[in-house]
């Protein structure tokens, strides 16, 4: 702390504080330090979740296109960012969460892991590029194909 600092210690950590806060990553993927902590359910469960709110919004895009009025507009632009935070939050999930702590190398179907939560992004990321019922049915359906992997049955230590 320098001089002004210490005139008011409160005020300086307080600062400091707010800085980290508004500065932090907003990743929602569980740590990657070794927690040791892990609940591969509720992380698929998760991007389950998000590819229906993903179907949702398509289904609000189609039934607003071709409305010209200022209500509308800002409705189809609301939808269409929505769909690209889900489908964001797919891939996020799949590279902060199961390809840097889940898919190991030292597994025996390493390759066919891989393929499948690769799958998964580029499901996402047509999802964010189309707005077809089609694009968040296989995103849906590459989601399900990696509930082999991680069954439900709570948190791992």
């Amino acid at each position: 702390m320098n001089s002004n600092t210490t005139a008011n210690p409160l005020a300086y950590l307080l600062t400091m504080l707010a800085a980290l806060l508004f500065s932090a990553n907003t990743a929602s993927a569980h740590c990657q330090i070794p927690c040791g902590i892990y609940d591969d359910d509720l992380m698929v469960k998760q991007m389950l979740l998000d590819a229906t709110t993903i179907k949702k919004c398509m289904t609000e895009i189609d039934a607003l296109a071709g409305k010209t009025d200022p209500q509308s507009g800002n409705q189809f632009v609301r939808w269409v960012n929505n769909k690209e935070d889900h489908a964001d939050n797919v891939i996020e999930i799949i590279s902060n969460y199961f390809l840097t702590q889940r898919v190991k190398s030292s597994q025996d179907d390493y390759k066919e892991r891989l393929a499948k939560h690769h799958a998964v992004m580029v499901a996402a990321m047509k999802a964010k590029q189309n707005s077809d019922a089609a694009s968040a049915e296989a995103l849906n359906k590459a989601i399900l194909a990696l509930r082999a992997y991680y069954p439900e049955h709570g948190h791992h230590h």
